[in-house]
């Protein structure tokens, strides 16, 4: 089943938490601090599968998490780093920040491997905060926080051609009979319901990839029918076909028909527009002689901006000069494919590591908070000033220390120990 769009929940793993012990030997009976770092938490990738060409797996599984890192050990011992969670997807996959819609990568090019959500680093364990006042540290660093995102991932075709035209106007037998391409080929008034790709080889001349883009109506791009499931898959195309019934088997105004499909693309994108395009004037088979009046009116319409070739996808009448003219078109073109620029860079919402302290409760209304900086940070604050203390506070505040006293079930009126000083907490 063909699918180009999914919601999924991404999040990387949490680094390891830095361990607290000490060195217990028998010839040493105060040793020092000898916790272990904890391991990295494993980052989340995307990476670039060519045989996959749908999402649909992405249909039944949503979320996708990476391992964390293991706490640090006794002796100094590192914590394991968590293995990294890689996420295959098809080339043209677009990975959006789901809230923001904005662009966090596109699969394309040579983006074929992508870090989108890193790991968190492990915490240092207590042998780093040892120092000549504190020699004894009783508290390590905590893993940093995993990182979460929900995304949306949309497949756009990679292809340099599109086709496009009404249903019933000979896309896809125009697919097929130029390409190496297998559509199925049907005489039905709905959409083709999946763009279908084909490449393109010509004799003495660089070869192309050509998609078959569903059948447009009028308001697709207001998502009306299919067409705006479909649209996507011409954004990256640098030359636009219109496929249109030249015999007017069934009545339809091929004129009003390419005019039409040009608003839609205009109300989708107006970059769209901005493309050259030609006219394949499809089922010349069913006509007497090259041209017709109507092959005569669409002339007058669209040339000398828009070319119009007479062709028949059925016998392959015309088709070779309609493609040696695409392919001096595609020339004006790097052959690189189109690829989105990011928009949207996770690492730049990370909140930083957290400062290693711990928060112990001693008894019934008493706690104890300890850290590094919190010891550093008493050494040069004056709390005998209002505005000292009110700078104490915020960065209590701030950095997560009173949230973790309320989590304990702390009090107002309950004492809280930091390094000599006590405090009496109220809310």
């Amino acid at each position: 089943m063909f699918a180009d769009f999914a919601k999924i929940f991404i999040q990387s793993g949490k680094g390891g938490d830095g361990h607290v012990s000490f060195r217990r030997e028998i010839y040493v009976p105060n040793g020092g601090p000898n916790g272990g770092d904890g391991g990295k938490g494993g980052d989340v990738i995307f990476e670039v599968d060519k045989g996959l060409n749908t999402l649909y797996e992405f249909r039944h599984k949503h979320n996708f998490k990476a391992e964390p890192g293991q706490e640090g050990g006794k002796q100094n011992k590192t914590g394991k780093s968590g293995a990294d969670l890689i996420i295959k997807v098809p080339e043209g996959t677009v990975v959006r920040e789901e809230k923001t819609g904005k662009i966090v990568a596109d699969m394309s090019g040579d983006n074929q491997r992508v870090v989108i959500l890193k790991g968190g680093r492990g915490g240092k364990g207590n042998q780093h905060y040892a120092t000549a006042t504190m020699q004894v540290p009783n508290y390590a660093q905590p893993g940093q926080k995993s990182m979460e995102l929900n995304v949306t991932l949309e497949l756009k075709s990679i292809a340099d051609v599109g086709l496009v035209g009404f249903p019933n106007v000979g896309k896809s037998t125009l697919l097929s009979r130029v390409t190496n391409a297998d559509p199925k080929i049907a005489n039905y008034h709905f959409t083709t319901l999946n763009p279908n790709l084909g490449v393109v080889d010509l004799n003495g001349g660089k070869g192309f990839v050509i998609a078959d883009i569903p059948g447009l109506i009028e308001g697709a791009s207001e998502g009306i029918g299919l067409g705006h499931q479909f649209l996507k898959h011409i954004e990256r195309t640098k030359v636009i076909i219109h496929v249109i019934d030249a015999a007017s088997v069934e009545g339809r105004n091929p004129i009003e028909d390419i005019k039409s499909i040009n608003n839609e693309l205009k109300k989708y994108n107006p970059e769209l527009l901005n493309r050259p395009q030609v006219i394949a004037a499809n089922k010349i088979d069913a006509i007497y002689g090259d041209t017709n009046e109507i092959i005569d009116k669409i002339k007058k319409e669209f040339e000398p901006d828009i070319k119009v070739y007479p062709i028949s996808a059925v016998s392959g009448k015309g088709l070779k000069e309609l493609l040696y003219y695409v392919r001096k078109l595609l020339d004006n073109f790097d052959d690189a494919p189109v690829v989105y620029e990011s928009e949207y860079n996770p690492d730049d919402y990370r909140i930083t590591a957290e400062l290693p302290f711990t928060v112990e409760k001693l008894e019934e209304g008493l706690y104890s908070v300890e850290g590094p900086r919190i010891e550093r940070m008493l050494g040069y604050t004056n709390l005998d000033s209002e505005k000292g203390f009110m700078f104490f506070q915020n960065f209590m505040k701030d950095n997560g220390i009173l949230e973790e006293l309320e989590q304990m079930g702390i009090e107002d009126g309950d004492t809280v120990k930091i390094y000599g000083h006590q405090f009496d907490y109220y809310k």
